[in-house]
């Protein structure tokens, strides 16, 4: 398989965007006369739709070539010839190629630079901040530039190392220390900190716990903050391994932390969803509503894990790749299994609102199998609370997080 980044310069000078397109009054705009059109005032690329535009006529392209536009991922876009295979993603104007045959993926670059201006950035090493390295084990996945460049910009560079995100038990609350002068200082490192966790799992509850505070930033929530970027200059150059060797087969972990908010009572759901050995999909988030028992949370999580793993395997569907039925859910909670498998415990479940039984109706239909793990092995536990150290380092090991022997990158 090739991997190829692509980026696209001046789409709208080229002949293939209809400048008529843009001078025509917007739908909705009854004051025009008949035969007016708008005056622009700047260029198309300064215009809030240019996004959207361009968009339309790469997708108009592609499909024009014989490519299919995936339903769960409007971005991505495939094409099957024979044996030859090629994926296209879209970000605004930088395209990922992957494919099967190095020629097809020739031709289809000079078939865009005859409708586009294209640089061609060959192999895909570095694409939106995130590194990627490859050789016959896999692909390693990693942004430690952008943790770098996030260290110097907060003058933490020279910190001392923590050993995990957030220590053992910590609870944060709206009220706890004095509000921050300067709030746009903590929502700048948060914002850094959301791109980030697209590589690392480790800090996506930590990550989730201080996104919270984010109208009303208060000292103890920005401290906290540091305490994460000491964490991060500690794991630097970890990054996810994406093993050449994997099975095309999907299980997840779904776990929850009952009642985890002080503020509002609320619980935590986490989960990981793992292809063979890689982890592909990962989340850490509030439960909207309050669950009445430490079941009722596990149930309402093991739902939202089999929402997330109906879209993987549909998304898969559009790669041509089968998954195997039943996925394997893993949960740490017998009673919401059970709950999940009989539908006769409706004194537990009666309060429920009907999109919360998705679960159940998985599990009847053979597309999910709900297993227990023991709480020690619940991969998800790092995603729903704050571990010990030792028991932090095991769990984001068994997640896919590796430390390859590179040489550090200078400031």
């Amino acid at each position: 398989m090739e991997l190829h980044q692509l980026d696209i310069n001046n789409a709208f000078l080229h002949g293939y965007i209809d400048e008529d397109l843009y001078m025509h009054p917007p739908l909705g705009y009854t004051k025009a006369k008949p035969g007016q059109v708008c005056k622009l005032k700047r260029s198309i690329y300064g215009l809030k739709q240019a996004s959207r535009q361009w968009n339309l006529e790469l997708t108009k392209f592609l499909l024009h070539l014989g490519f299919q536009q995936s339903k769960y991922d409007y971005s991505m876009f495939t094409l099957k010839t024979g044996d030859s295979y090629i994926i296209v993603v879209a970000y605004v104007d930088d395209l990922l190629l992957a494919g099967t045959n190095l020629s097809c993926i020739q031709q289809l670059k000079t078939q865009l630079h005859d409708a586009f201006t294209i640089k061609d950035l060959g192999p895909l090493k570095y694409f939106l901040g995130i590194e990627v390295s490859r050789d016959s084990t896999g692909i390693l996945l990693n942004q430690r530039k952008y943790i770098l460049d996030l260290l110097h910009n907060t003058a933490m560079l020279d910190c001392k190392v923590a050993d995990c995100p957030l220590p053992q038990g910590l609870k944060l609350s709206t009220q706890a220390g004095d509000l921050l002068p300067d709030p746009e200082v903590y929502r700048r490192i948060i914002g850094k900190l959301l791109y980030l966790n697209m590589t690392r799992p480790d800090i996506s509850f930590a990550v989730q716990q201080l996104s919270q505070f984010l109208s009303a930033p208060r000292t103890s929530h920005f401290l906290v903050a540091q305490h994460v970027l000491r964490y991060l200059k500690g794991t630097l150059h970890h990054g996810l391994l994406y093993s050449a060797d994997s099975t095309l087969q999907i299980h997840a972990y779904c776990d929850a932390d009952w009642g985890a908010c002080i503020d509002s009572a609320r619980s935590l759901t986490g989960y990981c969803v793992f292809l063979g050995t890689s982890l592909i999909s990962w989340k850490t988030k509030k439960q909207k509503v309050v669950s009445k028992s430490s079941t009722e949370a596990e149930y309402r999580s093991m739902s939202h894990t089999t929402s997330e793993l109906t879209w993987i395997t549909n998304l898969l569907s559009d790669l041509h790749i089968s998954i195997p039925t039943p996925i394997p859910l893993f949960c740490d909670n017998k009673a919401a299994q059970h709950i999940a498998a009989n539908p006769c415990f409706l004194e537990r479940t009666k309060h429920l609102h009907i999109d919360v039984h998705y679960i159940r109706e998985n599990v009847a239909s053979g597309f999910i199998a709900t297993h227990h793990v023991s709480s020690h092995l619940q991969l998800a536990d790092v995603l729903t609370k704050s571990l010990g150290a030792s028991h932090h380092k095991l769990l984001i090991f068994k997640l896919g997080l590796v430390f390859p022997d590179v040489s550090p990158i200078p400031a």
